[in-house]
Protein backbone atom coordinates (compact mmCIF):
# COMPACT_ATOMS: atom_id res chain seq x y z
CA UNK A 1 0.00 0.00 0.00
CA UNK A 2 1.19 4.03 -0.44
CA UNK A 3 3.34 5.64 1.93
CA UNK A 4 0.61 7.48 4.02
CA UNK A 5 0.57 11.19 3.55
CA UNK A 6 -0.49 13.48 6.59
CA UNK A 7 -3.94 15.15 6.61
CA UNK A 8 -4.92 13.76 3.44
CA UNK A 9 -8.34 12.62 3.24
CA UNK A 10 -9.12 9.20 0.50
CA UNK A 11 -12.66 9.39 -0.97
CA UNK A 12 -13.22 6.02 -2.41
CA UNK A 13 -16.17 6.09 -4.90
CA UNK A 14 -17.08 2.35 -6.02
CA UNK A 15 -19.21 2.92 -9.43
CA UNK A 16 -21.22 0.55 -11.30
CA UNK A 17 -23.49 2.54 -14.16
CA UNK A 18 -25.25 5.92 -12.85
CA UNK A 19 -22.96 8.49 -14.70
CA UNK A 20 -24.92 11.35 -13.38
CA UNK A 21 -24.89 10.29 -10.18
CA UNK A 22 -21.07 9.90 -9.98
CA UNK A 23 -20.71 13.32 -11.75
CA UNK A 24 -22.94 14.34 -8.52
CA UNK A 25 -20.98 12.50 -5.96
CA UNK A 26 -17.58 13.50 -7.56
CA UNK A 27 -18.36 16.95 -7.21
CA UNK A 28 -19.95 16.99 -3.64
CA UNK A 29 -16.11 15.96 -2.53
CA UNK A 30 -14.49 18.30 -4.88
CA UNK A 31 -16.53 21.39 -3.23
CA UNK A 32 -14.90 20.33 0.49
CA UNK A 33 -14.04 23.16 2.14
CA UNK A 34 -11.07 21.44 3.47
CA UNK A 35 -8.68 21.26 0.56
CA UNK A 36 -6.31 18.25 1.48
CA UNK A 37 -8.29 15.88 -0.54
CA UNK A 38 -7.87 13.10 -2.74
CA UNK A 39 -9.96 11.10 -4.88
CA UNK A 40 -10.26 7.32 -6.00
CA UNK A 41 -13.10 5.70 -8.50
CA UNK A 42 -13.03 2.18 -8.81
CA UNK A 43 -15.33 0.89 -11.70
CA UNK A 44 -16.70 -2.38 -11.12
CA UNK A 45 -17.41 -3.28 -14.73
CA UNK A 46 -19.86 -0.66 -15.87
CA UNK A 47 -22.00 -1.54 -18.76
CA UNK A 48 -22.80 2.24 -19.67
CA UNK A 49 -20.82 5.42 -20.00
CA UNK A 50 -19.71 5.48 -16.35
CA UNK A 51 -15.79 4.97 -16.99
CA UNK A 52 -15.86 7.54 -19.60
CA UNK A 53 -17.38 10.08 -17.66
CA UNK A 54 -14.65 9.25 -14.38
CA UNK A 55 -11.92 8.88 -16.97
CA UNK A 56 -13.09 12.80 -17.91
CA UNK A 57 -13.08 13.59 -14.39
CA UNK A 58 -9.82 12.27 -13.49
CA UNK A 59 -7.82 13.95 -17.12
CA UNK A 60 -9.52 17.68 -15.28
CA UNK A 61 -8.42 17.05 -11.89
CA UNK A 62 -5.36 14.81 -12.19
CA UNK A 63 -3.66 16.23 -9.06
CA UNK A 64 -7.14 15.12 -7.34
CA UNK A 65 -8.92 12.32 -8.96
CA UNK A 66 -7.30 8.93 -9.98
CA UNK A 67 -9.47 5.95 -11.99
CA UNK A 68 -9.24 2.44 -11.85
CA UNK A 69 -10.86 0.06 -13.31
CA UNK A 70 -11.58 -4.18 -12.58
CA UNK A 71 -13.96 -6.63 -13.32
CA UNK A 72 -17.40 -6.97 -12.14
CA UNK A 73 -17.08 -8.48 -8.13
CA UNK A 74 -19.38 -6.62 -6.25
CA UNK A 75 -18.90 -3.33 -4.00
CA UNK A 76 -16.87 -4.98 -1.14
CA UNK A 77 -13.85 -5.72 -3.86
CA UNK A 78 -14.12 -2.67 -5.34
CA UNK A 79 -14.49 -0.56 -2.22
CA UNK A 80 -10.68 -2.71 -1.33
CA UNK A 81 -9.18 -1.78 -4.71
CA UNK A 82 -9.83 1.70 -3.80
CA UNK A 83 -8.10 1.22 -0.36
CA UNK A 84 -5.15 -0.26 -1.59
CA UNK A 85 -4.53 2.57 -3.75
CA UNK A 86 -5.36 5.35 -0.84
CA UNK A 87 -2.38 7.70 0.55
CA UNK A 88 -4.72 9.48 3.07
CA UNK A 89 -4.40 9.46 7.15
CA UNK A 90 -8.36 9.41 7.05
CA UNK A 91 -10.36 7.33 4.97
CA UNK A 92 -13.64 7.91 3.42
CA UNK A 93 -15.95 5.56 1.54
CA UNK A 94 -18.94 7.28 -0.77
CA UNK A 95 -21.57 5.44 -2.96
CA UNK A 96 -22.27 7.02 -6.04
CA UNK A 97 -25.14 7.95 -5.50
CA UNK A 98 -24.76 9.70 -2.80
CA UNK A 99 -23.27 12.91 -1.84
CA UNK A 100 -21.00 14.74 0.66
CA UNK A 101 -22.40 18.08 2.27
CA UNK A 102 -19.71 20.74 2.04
CA UNK A 103 -17.86 21.21 5.34
CA UNK A 104 -17.90 17.37 6.01
CA UNK A 105 -14.16 17.01 5.78
CA UNK A 106 -13.50 20.16 7.97
CA UNK A 107 -15.70 19.28 11.00
CA UNK A 108 -14.63 15.71 10.68
CA UNK A 109 -11.17 16.12 10.59
CA UNK A 110 -11.01 18.82 13.33
CA UNK A 111 -13.37 16.44 15.36
CA UNK A 112 -10.77 13.81 15.10
CA UNK A 113 -7.46 16.15 16.06
CA UNK A 114 -10.04 17.35 19.03
CA UNK A 115 -10.43 13.41 20.19
CA UNK A 116 -6.90 11.74 19.29
CA UNK A 117 -8.99 9.10 21.64
CA UNK A 118 -11.75 8.59 18.67
CA UNK A 119 -10.90 6.01 15.45
CA UNK A 120 -13.97 7.74 13.22
CA UNK A 121 -16.29 10.65 13.20
CA UNK A 122 -19.56 10.67 12.55
CA UNK A 123 -22.43 13.52 12.25
CA UNK A 124 -25.79 13.73 10.55
CA UNK A 125 -27.60 11.78 7.56
CA UNK A 126 -30.55 13.46 5.57
CA UNK A 127 -32.33 11.30 3.41
CA UNK A 128 -33.81 12.31 0.01
CA UNK A 129 -36.37 10.01 -0.51
CA UNK A 130 -37.83 10.35 -4.03
CA UNK A 131 -39.93 12.82 -5.33
CA UNK A 132 -39.90 14.23 -1.56
CA UNK A 133 -38.34 17.34 0.09
CA UNK A 134 -35.00 16.21 2.16
CA UNK A 135 -35.62 15.32 5.58
CA UNK A 136 -35.76 17.67 8.57
CA UNK A 137 -34.63 15.10 10.78
CA UNK A 138 -31.23 12.99 10.96
CA UNK A 139 -31.92 9.37 9.23
CA UNK A 140 -31.45 6.59 11.34
CA UNK A 141 -29.56 6.96 14.64
CA UNK A 142 -26.58 9.67 13.14
CA UNK A 143 -28.80 12.27 15.58
CA UNK A 144 -28.06 10.30 18.94
CA UNK A 145 -24.91 10.61 20.31
CA UNK A 146 -23.03 6.78 20.96
CA UNK A 147 -19.23 6.46 22.11
CA UNK A 148 -19.18 3.03 19.85
CA UNK A 149 -21.19 1.17 17.29
CA UNK A 150 -21.63 -1.74 19.81
CA UNK A 151 -24.11 -3.20 21.30
CA UNK A 152 -26.45 -1.06 19.03
CA UNK A 153 -24.83 -2.52 15.45
CA UNK A 154 -26.11 -5.94 16.10
CA UNK A 155 -29.44 -4.91 15.42
CA UNK A 156 -29.54 -1.76 13.65
CA UNK A 157 -27.40 -0.54 10.97
CA UNK A 158 -27.69 3.19 12.51
CA UNK A 159 -25.56 5.04 10.26
CA UNK A 160 -24.75 4.90 6.34
CA UNK A 161 -21.63 3.58 4.41
CA UNK A 162 -21.21 7.79 3.38
CA UNK A 163 -21.86 8.96 7.41
CA UNK A 164 -17.88 7.62 9.50
CA UNK A 165 -14.56 9.45 8.17
CA UNK A 166 -11.97 6.97 9.74
CA UNK A 167 -8.51 7.04 10.86
CA UNK A 168 -6.44 5.58 8.41
CA UNK A 169 -4.78 3.30 11.19
CA UNK A 170 -8.23 1.64 11.88
CA UNK A 171 -9.13 0.89 8.58
CA UNK A 172 -5.23 -0.69 8.15
CA UNK A 173 -6.75 -2.87 11.12
CA UNK A 174 -10.08 -4.21 10.31
CA UNK A 175 -8.61 -5.46 7.06
CA UNK A 176 -9.97 -6.42 3.54
CA UNK A 177 -13.35 -6.05 2.37
CA UNK A 178 -15.42 -9.01 2.09
CA UNK A 179 -16.96 -10.53 -0.59
CA UNK A 180 -20.44 -10.54 0.61
CA UNK A 181 -22.82 -9.31 -2.33
CA UNK A 182 -25.59 -7.67 0.28
CA UNK A 183 -24.59 -5.84 3.55
CA UNK A 184 -20.86 -5.89 3.10
CA UNK A 185 -20.68 -2.53 4.87
CA UNK A 186 -22.64 -3.63 8.03
CA UNK A 187 -20.39 -6.33 8.40
CA UNK A 188 -17.34 -4.45 7.51
CA UNK A 189 -18.87 -1.47 10.44
CA UNK A 190 -18.97 -4.59 12.74
CA UNK A 191 -15.27 -5.41 12.45
CA UNK A 192 -14.40 -1.25 13.62
CA UNK A 193 -16.84 -2.59 16.09
CA UNK A 194 -15.34 -5.18 17.50
CA UNK A 195 -11.94 -3.11 17.59
CA UNK A 196 -13.45 -1.38 20.24
CA UNK A 197 -12.98 1.96 18.39
CA UNK A 198 -14.44 5.62 19.57
CA UNK A 199 -16.45 7.63 18.20
CA UNK A 200 -16.79 11.58 17.85
CA UNK A 201 -20.00 12.45 17.26
CA UNK A 202 -20.47 16.05 14.93
CA UNK A 203 -23.65 17.73 15.75
CA UNK A 204 -24.29 18.89 11.86
CA UNK A 205 -25.31 17.64 8.45
CA UNK A 206 -22.74 15.68 6.41
CA UNK A 207 -23.90 13.29 3.45
CA UNK A 208 -26.97 13.00 1.74
CA UNK A 209 -28.30 9.77 0.78
CA UNK A 210 -30.79 9.49 -1.74
CA UNK A 211 -33.45 7.55 -2.96
CA UNK A 212 -33.60 7.19 -6.92
CA UNK A 213 -35.59 5.31 -9.73
CA UNK A 214 -32.68 3.46 -10.53
CA UNK A 215 -33.44 2.00 -6.88
CA UNK A 216 -30.35 1.24 -4.21
CA UNK A 217 -28.52 -2.37 -3.68
CA UNK A 218 -31.49 -3.33 -1.30
CA UNK A 219 -34.23 -2.50 -2.66
CA UNK A 220 -37.11 -5.04 -3.00
CA UNK A 221 -35.26 -7.88 -1.80
CA UNK A 222 -36.86 -11.19 -1.11
CA UNK A 223 -34.69 -12.15 2.37
CA UNK A 224 -37.14 -15.29 2.89
CA UNK A 225 -37.06 -16.72 -0.16
CA UNK A 226 -34.64 -15.91 -2.08
CA UNK A 227 -31.63 -18.91 -2.05
CA UNK A 228 -29.14 -16.73 -3.21
CA UNK A 229 -29.63 -13.95 -0.94
CA UNK A 230 -30.84 -16.60 2.06
CA UNK A 231 -26.97 -18.58 1.39
CA UNK A 232 -24.97 -14.75 1.52
CA UNK A 233 -27.33 -13.61 4.95
CA UNK A 234 -26.04 -16.57 6.04
CA UNK A 235 -22.20 -16.03 5.98
CA UNK A 236 -23.12 -12.29 7.17
CA UNK A 237 -24.95 -13.17 10.23
CA UNK A 238 -22.48 -16.11 11.39
CA UNK A 239 -19.76 -13.12 10.66
CA UNK A 240 -21.81 -10.90 12.84
CA UNK A 241 -22.37 -13.08 15.07
CA UNK A 242 -17.95 -13.71 15.47
CA UNK A 243 -17.51 -10.24 15.50
CA UNK A 244 -20.11 -10.16 18.54
CA UNK A 245 -17.79 -12.67 20.60
CA UNK A 246 -15.06 -10.80 19.72
CA UNK A 247 -16.36 -7.46 21.42
CA UNK A 248 -17.57 -9.89 24.15
CA UNK A 249 -21.24 -8.55 23.73
CA UNK A 250 -23.54 -9.88 26.73
CA UNK A 251 -25.65 -13.04 25.51
CA UNK A 252 -28.59 -11.52 27.38
CA UNK A 253 -28.57 -7.42 26.04
CA UNK A 254 -30.96 -6.54 24.00
CA UNK A 255 -29.17 -6.75 20.63
CA UNK A 256 -27.69 -9.47 21.09
CA UNK A 257 -30.91 -11.37 21.55
CA UNK A 258 -31.65 -9.70 18.55
CA UNK A 259 -29.07 -11.12 16.52
CA UNK A 260 -29.98 -14.37 18.33
CA UNK A 261 -33.41 -14.39 17.00
CA UNK A 262 -32.29 -12.91 13.72
CA UNK A 263 -30.06 -16.14 13.60
CA UNK A 264 -32.96 -18.49 14.03
CA UNK A 265 -35.33 -16.86 11.57
CA UNK A 266 -32.90 -17.31 8.63
CA UNK A 267 -32.37 -20.99 10.11
CA UNK A 268 -36.54 -21.36 9.35
CA UNK A 269 -36.56 -19.62 6.00
CA UNK A 270 -33.73 -21.47 5.11
CA UNK A 271 -35.29 -24.86 6.08
CA UNK A 272 -38.43 -24.02 4.45
CA UNK A 273 -36.66 -23.19 0.67
CA UNK A 274 -34.89 -26.41 1.19
CA UNK A 275 -31.59 -25.49 2.10
CA UNK A 276 -30.89 -27.65 4.60
CA UNK A 277 -27.54 -27.89 5.35
CA UNK A 278 -27.39 -24.34 5.96
CA UNK A 279 -30.28 -24.38 8.24
CA UNK A 280 -28.79 -27.13 10.56
CA UNK A 281 -25.41 -24.76 10.16
CA UNK A 282 -27.44 -21.60 11.36
CA UNK A 283 -29.51 -23.26 14.14
CA UNK A 284 -26.14 -24.30 15.74
CA UNK A 285 -25.01 -20.24 15.32
CA UNK A 286 -28.56 -19.89 17.17
CA UNK A 287 -27.26 -22.08 19.98
CA UNK A 288 -24.06 -20.41 20.23
CA UNK A 289 -25.53 -16.69 19.80
CA UNK A 290 -27.83 -17.67 22.55
CA UNK A 291 -25.42 -19.12 25.04
CA UNK A 292 -26.92 -18.97 28.91
CA UNK A 293 -29.75 -16.86 27.33
CA UNK A 294 -32.26 -19.28 28.24
CA UNK A 295 -35.61 -16.65 27.56
CA UNK A 296 -34.31 -16.01 23.74
CA UNK A 297 -34.34 -19.82 23.03
CA UNK A 298 -38.43 -19.88 23.00
CA UNK A 299 -39.33 -21.90 19.83
CA UNK A 300 -35.95 -23.53 19.32
CA UNK A 301 -37.34 -26.56 21.11
CA UNK A 302 -40.57 -26.77 19.54
CA UNK A 303 -39.07 -26.34 15.99
CA UNK A 304 -36.53 -28.93 16.94
CA UNK A 305 -39.56 -31.38 17.58
CA UNK A 306 -41.53 -30.65 15.05
CA UNK A 307 -38.66 -31.12 12.76
CA UNK A 308 -38.20 -35.17 14.11
CA UNK A 309 -41.94 -35.49 12.99
CA UNK A 310 -42.16 -33.59 10.00
CA UNK A 311 -38.63 -33.07 8.90
CA UNK A 312 -36.96 -29.55 8.66
CA UNK A 313 -38.85 -27.80 5.95
CA UNK A 314 -42.19 -28.32 6.96
CA UNK A 315 -41.10 -27.78 10.64
CA UNK A 316 -40.10 -24.35 9.38
CA UNK A 317 -43.56 -23.55 7.40
CA UNK A 318 -45.49 -24.74 9.98
CA UNK A 319 -43.68 -21.64 12.06
CA UNK A 320 -44.00 -19.49 9.52
CA UNK A 321 -47.47 -19.63 9.08
CA UNK A 322 -48.09 -19.04 13.19
CA UNK A 323 -46.00 -16.40 13.25
CA UNK A 324 -47.83 -14.39 10.21
CA UNK A 325 -50.79 -14.28 12.05
CA UNK A 326 -48.60 -12.58 15.11
CA UNK A 327 -46.48 -9.65 15.32
CA UNK A 328 -42.91 -9.53 15.70
CA UNK A 329 -41.37 -11.08 19.39
CA UNK A 330 -40.59 -9.77 22.13
CA UNK A 331 -36.68 -10.19 21.00
CA UNK A 332 -37.11 -8.50 17.98
CA UNK A 333 -36.18 -4.58 17.40
CA UNK A 334 -37.05 -2.35 15.01
CA UNK A 335 -34.42 -0.90 13.02
CA UNK A 336 -33.83 2.94 12.84
CA UNK A 337 -34.44 3.50 8.98
CA UNK A 338 -38.19 2.16 9.96
CA UNK A 339 -39.06 4.42 12.67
Amino acid sequence: MPEITPGLVSTIIPCYNRPQMLREAVESVLCQTYRNIEIIIVDDGSTDDAPMVAQQMAADYPEIIRFHQKENSGPGPTREAGRQLARGEFIQYLDSDDLLRPRKFELMVQALHDRPDCGAAYGWICVRRLNQPPGTEAYKGSGTTRETLFPWLLSDRWWNTDCPLFRRSVTDQVGPWTDLRWSQDWEYDARVAALGTKLAHVQDWVCDERHHSTGRQTDFADWANDPVRLRSRKQFLQLMLQHAETAQIDEHSAERQHLTRWIFTTARNCAANGLVDEARDLMESAERSAGKCKAVRSGFGIYNNIARLTGVRNAARILRLAENLRRPGQFTQLESFAR
